[in-house]
C-alpha cells in the first residue's frame, strides 16, 4: 500500500520520526516497509499490509493507529458527526428507499443524501494526496469518495439521484444478484455481461453499479449533478472476490472488500464524506440516513490471564504495561483479579482469543527485547512397547530368511471353512458382512495364507510367506469370544525328492527365529493327545506341537494332501503358527547367563528304523537319558518313508552334538557314549539302527 508521509503526519501534533526510521519502526513491529522515494516536499512509503490485518490497516487511520501505539502518541480521530450541518427542511426518507434482497451478501447498507451540490475541481491539497497514492483526480464529489476510502478503509460510491430510474417520486436502490443476460457499462466506458455470480446495485430498471467493484455510467456524477446519494455499504468478501475474478476487474474498492472491512466503518466514512461534500462543494445534508443493518456486529470480550502472558512470551511484564499497550491499540480493559477482561474493537477481526492479545503485547513491546532462554521441561522417556519392538524384530528375521510379509483380511467364507475342515463350533459369524466371502472371522491365519500360496504358485515356483495378525474363536463353556495375536509362516518349495522337505525347512526357520529372539529349550512334540492344538487340516504324520520346556507356543505341520488337492494346489505346503504374546513374554524374560563351553563340540549322526506310530519324543528321551550332560543338543533332521525303507517302517535321522563344559572330549569317550546310546535304542526301544 502506497502511503504519503505528510498525510500520516497530519494525524499527529507531534513530529513523526524521519521516513527511514519510521519505515524501520513499522517493519520491526507491524508491517514490512520500504522507503520508496521523495516526492517534492513529501515521501512515499510502500507498506506491505499482511492479509490478517488488511481489514483494518488498508487505510491511513489504521496505520496511524499502529504508529500511535508504537510511539506512544495520542491518537483521536476527528468526530465528523459533530461538524455536519443538517438541512432540517429535507429528509432522505422522502427521496430515497433501499431494498436489500440478500442480507448475507450485503450485511449493511447506508445511504445519505446531499442536495444543492456544486460539482467542480477538488482543492489542490486533495488532488495532491490522491496523486501521491496513485489515484487520478476527477471531480470534487468523486475525489472525496476516494479520499475517504483511503483514510478510513471504507469504499464509498456516489450516485446522481436524478439519473436513477424511478416510477414515482422516491428513488429506489436495490441490492441484488445480477440476472443472466444483463449488461452494464462502467464509468471507464467498459461493457460487461453479467450473471447470477455478480452482485449489483440497481434502480427499478437496470443495474447501475457493480457492487463493491466499480460504478456504472448511468447515474454517474457530472457537472449537472445537484443531488448526490452517497453509498457506504458492507458486502460479502466472497461474492466480491468471485465477481472481480470473473469480470477480470480489480479495483481499490474490491481489494478492500475482499479483505472484509468492519461493517461499523460505514458510519465513520459516511460522516466524513458528508462533511467534506458540505465544505468543498457547498452541499446540504438531508436529515437522516437509511441504514440497513439487520445483524449488528458487537465488540467481543476476551479474558486474558496475566500468568499466561509470561508463559507464552517468556518475559514477566508488569500488569500496568500490558494494560497500557492494549489501550494504546484501542482495546478497552477491565481488571478482574489476576486477569483482564479485554473488549476487542469490531475492526480487529484478527483478535479472537487470549493468544492473539499476547501476540499484540509482544510485538508492541518488541520481540527483540525478549532474551532467548531454553524451555524448562521434564523429559520422560516413552513407555517401551514390547509388542511393536518384537513385531519389527520378527519381520526383520523372517525377511532375512527369504520370507515375504502379507496382510490379509480377518474374514473368511463358508467355502474356506469347508475346504480346510474348520471346527464350526468355534467359528464367529459377522453380524453384517459386506459380502459372502467375508461372512466369518478367521480362527487360523493359515486359512488365508493357503489361499495366498495357491495364487502365488501361478507365478512363482517357490513361495515363502508370513503374516502377523489376529485370530478369533468362540467358546461355549464358558460362553465367550476370544481374540489372539499370532505369527504364521507358510512355505512351498520346488524339489520334491524329499517328501518332508517343506516340513523340515520350516522347522529350521522356527529354530532360527527363536534362537535369534533369545529363546532356548525348544523342542517339537509329535506325541499328540485329545488336547492337542493341531488343526484338522494337518498331515496325520508330519505335524508337531512347538514347545518351550513344557509350554506349547504353537504348531508346525505339513498340510493334508487331500485338502491341497481340493484347493487346486499341486505342490506340498508346510505351515506354522505361533502365539505372538507368548513369544514376546519368553523373549523378554530375564535369564541366567551361562557362558558357552570353550571346548569343541563333536557331531555324530544316527539313523534308525521305527514303526510309523513311534513318536520322535520317545527317541529323544532315550538319547538324552543315556548321554546326560555330555549331550548339548539333539536335532531331528529327517523323516523318510518310501523307497529302500521296509514296509511298515519309517526312518528317523538325528544329529547328536557332544560337548563338555570342563574338558575336550576324546575320541574314546565319544565312541563309548555313541555305542551306549545305540544299544539302549535297540534294547529298550526295540528299534533297528541303520549302519
Amino acid at each position: 500500500m502506497k502511503i504519503s508521509y505528510n498525510w500520516l503526519q497530519s494525524f499527529f501534533k507531534k513530529k513523526l520520526p524521519q521516513p527511514e526510521k519510521l519505515a524501520d519502526l513499522l517493519t520491526m513491529h507491524s508491517f514490512e516497509t520500504e522507503l520508496i522515494e521523495k516526492r517534492g516536499p513529501d515521501y512515499l512509503l510502500d507498506v506491505e499490509v499482511l492479509p490478517n490485518r488488511a481489514h483494518d490497516c488498508l487505510s491511513y487511520r489504521g496505520l496511524a493507529r499502529e504508529i500511535a501505539a508504537l510511539l506512544k502518541y495520542p491518537f483521536k480521530p476527528v468526530d465528523y458527526v459533530k461538524k455536519i450541518k443538517v438541512n432540517q427542511k429535507e429528509s432522505i426518507v422522502n427521496s430515497v428507499r433501499v431494498e436489500v434482497k440478500d442480507k448475507e451478501l450485503c450485511p449493511r447498507y447506508m445511504a445519505g443524501l446531499s442536495t444543492n451540490v456544486k460539482v467542480g475541481l477538488s482543492p489542490q491539497w486533495l488532488q495532491e494526496r490522491l496523486k501521491i497514492c496513485g489515484l487520478r483526480p476527477i471531480s470534487n464529489i468523486v475525489d472525496i469518495a476516494n479520499y475517504v476510502m483511503l483514510e478510513t478503509g471504507q469504499p464509498l460510491h456516489a450516485f446522481d439521484a436524478d439519473k436513477l430510474f424511478s416510477r414515482g417520486e422516491i428513488k429506489t436502490i436495490i441490492v441484488r444478484r445480477a440476472k443472466k443476460g444483463e449488461k452494464i457499462i462502467t464509468l471507464d466506458n467498459d461493457k460487461y455481461d453479467l450473471d447470477e455470480n455478480i452482485l449489483v446495485i440497481a434502480d427499478e430498471k437496470n443495474p447501475v453499479c457493480l457492487a463493491g467493484i466499480k460504478g456504472g455510467q448511468g447515474p454517474g456524477i457530472d457537472q449537472q449533478t445537484k443531488r448526490v446519494i452517497l453509498e457506504a455499504a458492507n458486502f460479502s468478501s466472497q461474492i466480491i472476490r468471485q465477481g472481480s475474478k470473473q469480470l477480470k476487474l480489480e479495483t481499490d474498492a474490491s481489494w478492500r472488500f475482499e479483505h472484509q472491512p468492519d461493517p461499523n466503518l460505514t458510519e465513520e466514512a459516511m460522516a466524513m464524506a458528508v462533511y467534506l461534500i458540505q465544505e468543498i462543494s457547498g452541499g446540504q445534508f438531508a436529515k437522516g440516513t437509511i441504514d440497513f443493518y439487520p445483524h449488528k456486529i458487537r465488540p467481543r470480550k476476551v479474558k486474558l490471564e496475566i500468568s499466561q502472558v509470561k508463559k507464552i512470551l517468556g518475559v514477566a511484564l508488569p500488569v500496568k504495561e500490558i494494560k497500557n499497550i492494549l489501550e494504546r491499540l484501542g482495546f478497552e480493559i477491565k481488571a478482574i483479579g489476576r486477569s483482564l477482561q479485554v473488549t476487542v474493537p469490531t475492526r480487529r477481526l484478527d483478535v479472537t482469543m487470549p493468544e492473539d492479545l499476547i501476540e499484540e503485547v509482544g510485538r508492541i513491546y518488541g520481540f527483540e527485547k525478549i532474551t532467548g532462554q531454553l524451555p524448562e521441561a521434564a523429559l520422560i522417556p516413552p513407555v517401551k512397547n514390547e509388542d511393536l519392538i518384537y513385531q519389527n524384530k520378527i519381520r526383520e528375521i523372517l525377511v532375512n530368511l527369504g520370507f515375504s510379509e502379507v496382510y490379509n483380511y480377518s474374514f473368511i467364507s463358508e467355502k474356506d471353512i469347508a475346504a480346510l475342515k474348520l471346527d464350526n463350533a468355534k467359528i464367529i459369524e459377522v453380524a453384517n458382512p459386506i459380502s459372502q466371502e467375508q461372512k466369518y472371522l478367521r480362527p487360523e491365519l493359515a486359512v488365508n495364507l493357503v489361499k495366498n500360496i495357491r495364487e502365488n504358485k501361478k507365478y512363482f515356483e517357490e513361495v515363502r510367506l508370513f503374516e502377523l495378525g489376529r485370530i478369533f474363536w468362540k467358546e461355549t463353556s464358558p460362553k465367550k469370544i476370544n481374540e489372539r495375536k499370532k505369527l504364521a509362516g507358510v512355505i512351498s518349495l520346488i524339489n520334491q525328492s524329499n517328501q518332508a522337505q517343506e516340513f523340515y525347512h520350516l522347522k529350521g526357520v522356527i529354530d532360527s527365529l527363536l534362537h535369534k529372539l533369545g529363546i532356548s529349550d525348544i523342542w517339537y512334540d509329535d506325541a499328540l493327545d485329545e488336547n492337542s492344538v493341531m488343526p484338522a487340516f494337518c498331515h496325520s504324520e508330519r505335524r508337531a506341537e512347538v514347545k518351550i520346556g513344557q509350554e506349547i507356543i504353537g504348531w508346525l505341520a505339513e498340510l493334508d494332501g487331500r485338502i491341497l488337492n481340493g484347493l487346486g494346489i499341486k505342490s506340498k505346503v508346510a505351515i506354522f503358527e505361533l502365539d505372538f504374546d507368548k513369544l514376546v513374554r519368553l523373549a523378554t524374560e530375564e535369564r541366567i547367563y551361562l557362558p558357552p563351553s570353550k571346548y569343541p563340540a563333536v557331531v555324530r549322526d544316527i539313523a534308525l528304523l521305527v514303526e510309523p506310530e513311534t513318536k520322535v519324543s520317545e527317541v529323544l528321551n532315550l538319547i538324552h537319558a543315556v548321554g546326560g550332560r555330555l549331550i548339548s543338543d539333539v536335532d531331528l533332521f529327517d523323516i523318510y518313508e518310501g523307497e529302500n525303507i521296509p514296509d511298515g517302517k519309517k526312518n528317523l535321522a538325528f544329529h547328536i552334538i557332544y560337548q563338555a563344559d570342563d574338558h575336550t572330549l576324546t575320541e574314546k569317550e565319544i565312541n563309548q557314549l555313541q555305542e551306549k546310546i545305540i544299544k539302549t535304542l535297540e534294547k529298550e526301544g526295540g528299534w533297528q539302527i541303520r549302519k
